[in-house]
């Protein structure tokens, strides 16, 4: 299973979001789509709210893919 990582560079980012910027869906509404399907889980539990926040620490899959999320760094300007 490949293990990507995500650095957030504000507090959360919204599922769909997170799924189009790392390259698994080819748009939001494609991400939109297989959220409602049931197709990702985060933290494994399946979620299907498209606008989920994902925050630090949360680990996010889709199919085959494990994407580990890390917080924003603090304090540096």
């Amino acid at each position: 299973m490949p293990t990507r990582t995500f650095q957030l560079d504000n507090d959360f980012v919204e599922l769909h979001v997170l799924l189009k910027l790392l390259g698994l869906a080819p748009s939001g509404g494609a991400a939109k789509g297989m959220i409602a399907a049931g197709d990702v889980s985060v933290d494994g539990v399946i979620e299907t709210r498209k606008a989920c926040k994902i925050r630090g620490n949360q680990v996010v899959r889709l199919a085959d893919d494990e994407i580990r999320v890390i917080g924003q760094i603090q304090g540096l300007t």
